[in-house]
């Protein structure tokens, strides 16, 4: 399964009580199809005693399966608490984005995704070229000078 598809079939559920483990969450999602891979990341302190960090994966054979769990299960109860059910999103790269320790100018995708290129230099020069006469901000203004109202 290719990753694409693999993310496509895979869930967040979130707000997940500490009594919660992997064959709850795999019990709670069954009935809306064959269940490849259910995952409670743990903490990362080691002195952590939770079991999870209130937060898991269920990874799902079909992406119909997912969806189908995402409808009926987003917002409903699980031990007494309201649970968060959405799409999973691809984990972060911990060199890339605001939390890394690079500046941003210097991440790898940076200057790929913001740097000017020629054509973008040809069309500033040539919007330029076609609008040589400055305009006057205060152009359309005339009559406003005086206060109050019309006088008729």
């Amino acid at each position: 399964m290719s990753d694409a598809s693999r993310l496509k079939s895979t869930i967040f559920v979130g707000n997940l009580d500490h009594v919660v483990n992997q064959n709850t969450l795999h019990a709670a999602f069954i009935p809306f199809g064959d269940i490849v891979e259910v995952s409670l990341p743990k903490p990362e302190l080691p002195s952590s005693t939770a079991p999870h960090r209130g937060f898991g994966y269920v990874e799902f054979e079909t992406a119909t399966d997912a969806k189908e769990a995402l409808d009926n299960m987003d917002q409903s109860e699980l031990y007494g608490r309201t649970i968060k059910v959405a799409q999973a999103k691809p984990q972060k790269d911990q060199s890339e984005g605001l939390g890394s320790k690079a500046p941003i100018w210097e991440q790898e995708g940076y200057l790929a995704k913001n740097a000017v290129n020629d054509e973008d230099r040809l069309a500033a020069a040539q919007a330029q070229a076609s609008n040589t006469e400055p305009t006057d901000p205060m152009q359309g203004l005339e009559g406003l000078d005086v206060a109050g109202p019309k006088a008729e």
